[in-house]
């Protein structure tokens, strides 16, 4: 059997985007001038999907930013600049800062994620796919830290037309044992991927995913399906949270009179 190919290369001379651009329109115009062709994966950075739908907003205080775009705190930790602060936030992505951004943005602003990346992943594949004459997945990446491990990583917070998750969950591997928990992060593996071409310091945002073909589904579910549920996430809470969630409930069960003593 033929191995795949895997080919990734940026798309050059992308302007500077800002608010009321018509970014779809943009990158189909680009896609179709630079070869993109059916088959073909775009990973667009979300800052200039951002930018475009107008997330920037005036921020004399980017905490607040971060309070206000906080579903759920995970943890917090001081340090000398200040407090770092993990949480969940409004798209469901447990993150720094709640991905409140105030890189490359004008002084006193800062830069949110897109209101729905899939939407905006969508809209995207749509108008590239008619320039080209054929269908092309689209991703939203964003960079995100991980748990246990340094530095940081793109990841995929939208997605359209993409198969993001690979679920082997009951298949037999090559042993002919069955998978239990395999479930290849699709989505991740590709936004990473096109990170070692988008190169941020150089300004080339977008780049093209040659070679997968295989994972194009127009029916595929978008990024949302690979945040896992706060009730399944077995670190849910920081250390020091997690601590005082138990004294707290400890308190309240003694408060009640449910406490069991055993004589």
């Amino acid at each position: 059997m033929t191995q795949p190919r895997l080919t990734i290369f940026a798309l050059e001379g992308l302007p500077e985007f800002a608010s009321g651009v018509d970014l779809p329109a943009a990158l189909a115009t680009a896609s179709a001038q630079q070869g993109v062709e059916p088959g073909d994966i775009l990973a667009v950075t979300s800052k200039i999907v951002s930018k475009a739908e107008g997330r920037i907003v005036a921020a004399a205080d980017r905490e607040q930013s971060i309070t206000e775009e906080t579903v759920r705190v995970v943890a917090t930790r001081e340090h000398p600049g200040g407090v770092t602060r993990i949480v969940e936030n409004r798209l469901g992505l447990v993150m720094a800062a709640a991905g409140v951004d105030a890189s490359n943005t004008a002084e006193g602003t800062v830069l949110l994620l897109p209101l729905d990346p899939d939407a905006s992943a969508s809209a995207i594949r749509v108008a590239v796919s008619a320039a080209i004459g054929g269908e092309v997945g689209v991703i939203i990446t964003d960079t995100a830290g991980r748990a246990w491990r340094e530095g940081q990583t793109d990841i995929a917070i939208g997605g359209s037309g993409v198969r993001l998750l690979d679920d082997l969950r009951g298949q037999p591997d090559a042993q002919g044992r069955l998978l239990d928990v395999t479930a290849p992060a699709l989505g991740d593996e590709l936004a990473a991927a096109a990170d070692l071409v988008k190169r941020k310091a150089l300004g080339l945002p977008v780049a093209v995913i040659r070679g997968m073909t295989h994972l194009l589904d127009p029916a595929a579910a978008g990024a949302r399906s690979l945040n896992r549920a706060a009730a399944d996430d077995l670190f849910s809470l920081g250390t020091a949270e997690a601590r005082e969630q138990g004294r707290r409930e400890e308190r309240a069960a003694r408060a009640s009179g449910a406490y069991l003593h055993n004589d």
